[in-house]
């Protein structure tokens, strides 16, 4: 599985972008330049018509830079969210907006830590000409910012998917402080909310279930650039840095550590384009929901590893807030956590292979 030209060319363009606007500024070059806020948009709605190969690319230079626009959650998230709904008034109202970028919209979904469809417990009432939400949505990636909410609640069907206007009577946020400030999350409230239906009532299981498949993946595109950042700069510090007058590079301990960490970055790299090609095309391949679980796995684990030893390497400095180190230590905490931790990915991942996710000791 490699990257053909026109990808390799794509990551180019978003690296040499991401050194020339730094933070929330590179969104609007990104969106406007690139066009990376409707790769995954059908060319029908204004976007590219890419797939999930071109926002691995993306995903990975964006967390390279720990970039904080809102592509994962508005771009990724939100889109796929649509695009599944199968709703094409609701995709052709909003998606040709998001893939323009001059639109951001936020999938409010996890409840209580968990992003199964099963922890929906939001409700949603009828009412004249629509419907009515009272619930509260967790880790909401760029809620505050959103022009539009999708918003996942239980009806007596099931759980279904709605659209929300944020200023809207009865929508609250609140501010929450992540650990990882580059990603910013908040906690939504609703209050006998006004929404549209998005879809078919009662089908959001389905949806979000494929929602999260493409998460996972594009989030672990995104841990392999970061972690293979850090590597970079551990591996340039360790030549730079001199103790008992040799680069603390040149000692057998450190090379080992080293070399552990470009296995694991590399290993990562394998898993998260190995789910991203599972995902690409009209038809995402069966195997996806396994690659993507093993992706997260895998991707989660390493990152937080690499970032660790990027820490230790480089000694007191790595801990300093002048340093980006930690920066990188926070967001792999962070991402650990995003869509479900490593342990909730084997479990599922278990459960697809129909093994035993929690075998039993064997006594004898």
């Amino acid at each position: 599985m490699r990257l053909d030209e026109e990808q390799e060319e794509l990551r180019a363009s978003v690296r040499a972008l991401l050194q020339r606007h730094s933070g929330d500024a590179a969104w609007r070059p990104l969106a406007g330049q690139i066009g990376a806020a409707g790769l995954a948009v059908p060319e029908e709605y204004g976007g590219a018509g890419g797939g999930a190969v071109e926002v691995h690319v993306v995903m990975e230079e964006l967390g390279r830079a720990l970039s904080p626009v809102p592509y994962l959650g508005s771009a990724v998230l939100a889109v796929r969210a649509l695009l599944a709904s199968g709703d094409p008034a609701a995709c052709a109202d909003l998606l040709p907006d998001l893939a323009a970028g001059t639109s951001v919209a936020a999938l409010a979904w996890a409840e209580s830590g968990s992003w199964t469809p099963a922890a929906v417990r939001a409700r949603a009432t009828p009412s004249s000409g629509g419907w009515r939400l009272t619930g509260t949505k967790d880790h909401v990636l760029d809620g505050t910012r959103a022009d539009v909410l999708l918003v996942a609640a239980r009806t007596p069907a099931g759980p279904s998917l709605f659209a929300v206007r944020p200023d809207a009577p009865g929508v609250r946020h609140e501010e929450t402080v992540p650990m990882d400030t580059t990603r910013p999350q908040s906690r939504l409230l609703l209050a006998d909310a006004p929404a549209r239906l998005v879809g078919t009532d009662g089908d959001a299981g389905r949806v979000l279930t494929e929602v999260l498949d493409h998460a996972c993946t594009a989030l672990a595109a995104e841990q392999v650039g970061a972690a293979a950042r850090c590597l970079e700069l551990t591996v340039a510090y360790a030549g730079q840095r001199v103790q008992f007058g040799r680069p603390i590079g040149s000692f057998q301990a450190v090379k080992h550590r080293l070399a552990d960490a470009y296995v694991r970055v590399e290993s990562a790299r394998s898993a998260a384009l190995g789910a991203a090609f599972a995902a690409a095309g009209p038809t995402p391949s069966p195997d996806l929901p396994r690659l993507a679980a093993s992706a997260k796995s895998i991707c989660s684990e390493a990152f937080s590893e690499v970032a660790a030893e990027t820490v230790q390497l480089h000694g007191g400095i790595g801990i300093t807030w002048e340093h980006d180190a930690h920066r990188y230590f926070k967001r792999a905490h962070a991402t650990t956590h995003l869509f479900g931790p490593p342990h909730h990915h084997r479990t599922r991942l278990a459960e697809l292979l129909g093994l035993d996710p929690d075998p039993a000791p064997h006594l004898p």
